[in-house]
C-alpha cells in the first residue's frame, strides 16, 4: 500500500472559509459582545462540546454495538476517551505522536489491547472489499502517516485526511474505527473545531459506502486523487459545517438572552 500524497488532496475551499468563518464568529461573540462574561470563552465552548460528544458516543454505540450490553459497555470506554482528550487538549497537548494511538486504543477498545499491547495487529484483515496492508507493513505506514501529518497546516484537512489514510491502513485488529475518530476530533477540537460525527446509520452506511469505494479506487491507482476520495473529504467537511453552525447558534442564543434579561448592559 502507498499513502495518497498529500498534494493530490483537493477539497471545497469554500466550505473550509464558511467553517473558519462560522468558528471565528463564535468567538468573536464571546470576547466582543457586552452580552457574554469573559468566562464564556472556555466554558461555552465545553458545555456544546460535551453536548456534541454525547450525540457522538450515543451514535456511535447505537450503530457499533451488536447488544446492548455492549452498546454500554462501548458507550462508557467512548466517555472515558473522550475526557481524556478534553484532559490533553487543556494541558495543550495536540494529537500528534504515534504513541497517542495506543494511548487511545487502551481507552476505547481495552480488549483489543489486550490481544495485541502496544503493538498494532499482527494478521490480516479487510475492510469490504479492501484488503489492508501486511502485517509488517502496518508499522512503516504508520509512522509514514505521522510523517506527512505535519506538513497539512490546515487542521480540518489534515484530521480527515489522517482518518481517511489510518482507516485504510487498519493498524489494530478491532477498534481502528473508534480510535481514528477519535483522534481526528482531537486534533480538531485543539484548534477549537467542534467534532465530527455521524448524525444516523444512513449517513453511517454513506460512510462506510463512501470509503469503500476510495478505497478500492486507490487500490487501483494508489497515489491519484480520485472522486470517492473526494466525496469522503466533502461528506466529512459537511458534517462539520453543521456541527459548525449548531454550536455558533446555541452561543448566539446565550448572547440574546442575557440582552433581552438585562437590555441596558
Amino acid at each position: 500500500m502507498e499513502l495518497l500524497p498529500i498534494e493530490e488532496i483537493n477539497v471545497n475551499q469554500a466550505k473550509i472559509n464558511e467553517i473558519n468563518h462560522l468558528v471565528k464568529s463564535i468567538y468573536r461573540l464571546i470576547i466582543y459582545s457586552r452580552h457574554h462574561l469573559d468566562d464564556d470563552l472556555l466554558d461555552t465552548y465545553l458545555t456544546n462540546v460535551q453536548e456534541l460528544q454525547e450525540l457522538l458516543s450515543i451514535k456511535n454505540a447505537q450503530m457499533e454495538a451488536q447488544n446492548e450490553e455492549e452498546a454500554e459497555e462501548y458507550l462508557k470506554n467512548l466517555k472515558v476517551s473522550l475526557d481524556f482528550v478534553i484532559e490533553e487538549i487543556i494541558s495543550h497537548q495536540n494529537f500528534e505522536k504515534e504513541v497517542q494511538l495506543f494511548q487511545l486504543l487502551r481507552l476505547v477498545s481495552p480488549e483489543t489491547n489486550v490481544i495485541h499491547p502496544n503493538r498494532y495487529r499482527q494478521s490480516l484483515v479487510q475492510v469490504g472489499a479492501h484488503i489492508c496492508p501486511d502485517k509488517n507493513e502496518v508499522p512503516g505506514l504508520v509512522s509514514e502517516l505521522f510523517y506527512w501529518m505535519q506538513f497539512i497546516s490546515n487542521p480540518i484537512i489534515r484530521a480527515i485526511y489522517f482518518h481517511h489514510e489510518l482507516i485504510r491502513i487498519h493498524p489494530f485488529l478491532d477498534g481502528n474505527g473508534r480510535v481514528t475518530r477519535v483522534a481526528k476530533n482531537w486534533m480538531l477540537m485543539y484548534d477549537l473545531y467542534p467534532p465530527i460525527f455521524i448524525n444516523d446509520a444512513p449517513q453511517k452506511k454513506e460512510y462506510i459506502s463512501t470509503l469503500s469505494k476510495s478505497f478500492r479506487e486507490l487500490d487501483q491507482n494508489p497515489k491519484k486523487w480520485n472522486e470517492h476520495t473526494a466525496s469522503f473529504f466533502d461528506q466529512e467537511i459537511d458534517r462539520l459545517l453543521v456541527n459548525a453552525k449548531f454550536l455558533y447558534e446555541t452561543v448566539n442564543q446565550i448572547g440574546l438572552e442575557r440582552e433581552k434579561s438585562n437590555p441596558k448592559a
